[in-house]
């Protein structure tokens, strides 16, 4: 055994021993904090890359309900739009069917107004086609005596006629 203590070494050895002792004795503190410290910033880190992990999932949710909210509100949209137009369609073609059916019984009307119109016009032509034929007659075919007699029979036929 003596000659390993004379040996330099064992003291090479005992020395760096000692220095590594004192090493951890003096450093092991400020190792442990910077290696607490270390530990701590990347659990920090970690527990903000969850968090931020969690807040994009739930963003990408949102826009997802988002998209589908809108995809239900155009499909909505588009429905009302369709019965919008049927609507309307239905009430184009009501609208020109009473439209038609007023031209309709305007025309029917204004042939009406004409027949009438010209039956009336008939019966005036005709009636003074009569008084003239009528006056024709009288004037050639009766004398004075027989229009004499006719004036006073009118005459006395007339109060009759009044009341």
């Amino acid at each position: 055994m003596e000659k390993f203590l004379q040996t330099p070494e064992t003291w090479v050895l005992v020395a760096f021993i000692i220095f590594m002792l004192f090493a951890l004795w003096k450093g092991w503190t400020p190792l442990t904090a910077a290696l607490d410290k270390r530990a701590a910033t990347i659990s920090n880190e970690i527990d903000e890359a969850r968090k931020l992990r969690d807040e994009a999932q739930a963003l990408l949710a949102e826009y997802q309900r988002k998209q589908r909210d809108a995809a239900d509100e155009a499909q909505q949209m588009l429905k009302h739009a369709e019965e919008e137009a049927e609507r309307v369609r239905a009430r184009a073609e009501d609208d020109l069917k009473a439209s038609l059916a007023r031209r309709e019984q305007q025309a029917r009307d204004r042939i009406a107004q004409a027949e009438a119109q010209a039956i009336a016009d008939v019966r005036n032509i005709a009636s003074e086609v009569a008084l003239l034929a009528t006056a024709s007659l009288i004037s050639t075919k009766l004398d004075d005596a027989a229009a004499q007699s006719l004036i006073d029979q009118t005459i006395d036929s007339l109060p009759g006629h009044l009341n």
